[in-house]
């Protein structure tokens, strides 16, 4: 143990190593409920050369190595199951390049949400990046390799398909480029028209390689940005709401959500609408048609629009802080969440369930569903709060989380940023012929079976 903290020092100086109690506590854990485990050492890489060094190091000598942007997940993707070393990728947080034109930038693997968002602010407020509803900490590479989601999600997809290139290193220490910058100096393009190898380490959740850069598309950051609030009481109603507001084919985000407290928000499902333009026409054109697709409802009594003066403010915060304060509802610091991806047809039935799970396990819920694709498919979020006090209502939300999973499987849903007791249920329910072909693509990239063991463990 000696010998690799001394190779590990050597690699990256004394200041970007450690093994003290109180770093390994910290590193042991994440905000979520799954139990903490022990690492033996965390190291701070600066350079894709460390990197590549640190891991050359862990395969030679057969050590786990977890990579970590910010650990906010929740849903202990970096905890480390099997010790080792957690690569602690927060000091490789350069912004290398913005090309303005091609609309994308270039950015190291530990650069962070806030620090991208206030650069554009400050450098190019013509252009903006998909956003998610995370703390400014939380890092883009990290969040891209777990198919985060955000605020130009309805508009373009999962934030993973805004990726223009990856640099990688891969388990084996080998350093390679994907997509255009594989061919020159050019990140705007990660696959077409080449083979798109992206998909070897987008969703592996680090477990097939390390991201030490990222190519990432920008887009127009329009003059106003602007919300609507429609509320209704028939769930059943949704899919039908939603189809009408995905058609118009204009909208930055769209959300629906539902909670039993405050009490003026019990039994009703708000559907947020997000629409943006350079002149106040603009917006008035897309408020109108957002008013003339519902008008239907409203004309049969069945929803409207709700006033949203005094929590516009907090509507239109990129990111959401007010979804960080479900987690002190109950007065104790903590949630959770199942975030499945679904059909939209399927909303009221994922809406039931929520209320029965947090029924049967005595917890409180809060439920969103935020549309990806112009409507192909949606986030369904199932969100339980917790005490970190009490260990077992944490015990219960764990239960409640458990059993929402099962129902997504059963529903021919996927999970999103599954837990490692979730990708078992999920690769359970795999059809045989896909399981293979991931055994054979970790086996291959992953031959020691180093990175971030436990995660998606398919040749277990």
């Amino acid at each position: 143990m000696s010998d690799i903290l001394k190779s590990l020092i050597e690699i990256v100086g004394e200041r970007g190593v450690s093994n003290a109690p109180e770093e390994i506590w910290y590193y042991s854990r994440d905000p979520g409920v799954l139990t903490p485990r022990k690492p033996d050492y965390v190291v701070a890489p600066k350079t894709t050369e460390q990197v590549q060094k640190i891991v050359q190091l862990a395969c030679r000598e057969k050590i786990p190595v977890v990579p970590m942007g910010n650990g906010m997940s929740l849903t202990g993707l970096v905890i480390p199951l099997k010790g080792g070393i957690v690569l602690d990728m927060k000091r490789m947080n350069q912004i290398l390049e913005v090309n303005s034109k091609a609309r994308y930038a270039v950015l190291e693997g530990g650069t962070s949400q806030g620090v991208l968002k206030a650069h554009l602010q400050e450098h190019y407020p013509h252009l903006r990046h998909s956003l998610p509803d995370a703390p400014p900490a939380t890092t883009i590479a990290a969040n891209v390799a777990l198919h985060g989601q955000g605020r130009l999600t309805n508009q373009y997809g999962f934030n993973s398909d805004m990726v223009t290139g990856m640099e990688i290193v891969l388990p084996t220490g080998e350093v390679c480029k994907i997509g255009s910058p594989s061919l020159g100096p050019y990140w705007f393009s990660k696959g077409p028209t080449l083979p798109d190898l992206s998909g070897l380490f987008l969703g592996w959740l680090g477990t097939t390689g390390i991201i030490t850069k990222v190519g990432l598309k920008l887009f127009p950051n329009k003059k106003i940005r602007d919300v609507e609030l429609f509320v209704t009481d028939r769930v059943e109603l949704i899919p039908d709401i939603l189809y009408k507001l995905t058609h118009l084919e204009m909208l930055e985000d769209i959300n629906v959500w539902f909670q039993p407290k405050p009490l003026m928000f019990l039994g009703n499902f708000h559907v947020t609408i997000y629409f943006t333009g350079d002149t106040d026409e603009e917006i008035a054109f897309k408020r109108k048609m957002v008013w003339d697709t519902l008008q239907e409802f409203i004309d049969a009594k069945d929803g409207g629009f709700m006033a949203v003066q005094y929590m516009k403010g907090m509507l239109l915060e990129m990111p959401q802080r007010a979804i960080a304060d479900f987690a002190d509802v109950p007065k104790g610091g903590g949630f959770e969440y199942s975030g499945p991806i679904t059909i939209v047809e399927h909303f009221p039935q994922y809406a039931a369930k929520v209320v029965e799970l947090a029924k049967k396990y005595d917890v409180l819920y809060a439920s969103s569903a935020r549309m990806i694709s112009g409507g192909l498919c949606m986030m369904f979020s199932i969100s339980f709060a917790f005490n970190r006090n009490d260990p077992a209502m944490m015990t219960r939300v764990k239960h409640a989380l458990d059993e929402a999973t099962a129902f997504a499987l059963d529903m021919g849903g996927i999970p999103w940023k599954p837990n490692f007791m979730e990708q078992k249920m999920t690769m359970q329910k795999m059809e045989p012929g896909a399981l293979k072909l991931m055994q054979m693509i970790k086996k291959n990239l992953d031959p020691q079976g180093i990175m971030n063991p436990g995660n998606w463990e398919v040749n277990s």
